[in-house]
């Protein structure tokens, strides 16, 4: 099988997608091990981004258990919840600072009124090109591509963040019920869709190569071109 390989739209030098799985159990230390291991070594705060969720409390329980696995390690809850604050100030000076951002999961509604074509966005993509590595998991994994599912039902897909061309996430995945994946390659200009299941994480490289971190086995759909 060849190596999956996939068009990033933004110079980032390190994005890791999570499918799922719970921290506090254990499922996800794999991945999280070579996130700790990937920042940068004079860059040990990560900037945690609770909009999918909303819970304050999130951030920290994720930050006692990384410095489990690294003491050296700091994280920041980064307060964006609504729109005006993806354009503080002292949050893109968060984001632009930390050796990782970390996109916790929740609804991808949530996430993207928020991130979607903000100023917190651009921040996340100026420290992604200056070797800040990004991290979502679950729902907010499922939005980096050019679409996301709509978790309230009402929309068949809503318009991503599009840090991968022409690709849609299907997060969570199982394989013996790709129906939600197969609806949102539906998407017009799609070309790709890329099932993740939980504790597995796809890990992209800047020139588009990827690494499968993890137990499982990521799906990846083509559509046939026309001739």
């Amino acid at each position: 099988m060849t190596a999956l390989s996939v068009d990033l739209a933004v110079p980032a030098q390190l994005l890791v997608l999570l499918g799922g799985g719970e921290f506090s159990f254990g499922e996800t230390r794999e991945i999280d091990e070579f996130l700790l291991r990937s920042m940068p070594a004079d860059r040990r705060t990560v900037a945690f981004i609770p909009a999918a969720s909303g819970s304050a409390e999130y951030a920290g329980h994720f930050g006692k258990y990384l410095q489990g696995i690294d003491p050296t390690i700091d994280t920041v809850n980064v307060p964006i919840y609504r729109g005006r604050d993806s354009r503080r100030q002292k949050n893109l000076t968060q984001l632009l600072s930390a050796g990782m951002i970390y996109l916790g999961g929740g609804v991808t509604n949530n996430l993207l009124a928020v991130l979607r074509e903000s100023a917190a966005d651009v921040a996340m993509r100026e420290a992604a090109a200056n070797g800040t590595v990004i991290a979502a998991i679950g729902a907010a994994a499922s939005c980096f591509g050019i679409a996301a599912r709509d978790m309230h039902g009402i929309a068949a897909s809503l318009p991503g963040l599009g840090w991968i061309a022409n690709t849609v996430i299907d997060t969570a995945f199982d394989p013996d019920n790709d129906s939600n994946l197969r609806r949102l390659m539906s998407v017009p200009e799609t070309q790709l869709g890329i099932g993740i299941p939980a504790r597995t994480a796809l890990a992209i490289r800047a020139d588009g190569a990827t690494e499968i971190i993890g137990g499982g086995n990521v799906a990846a759909f083509r559509k046939a071109q026309a001739r």
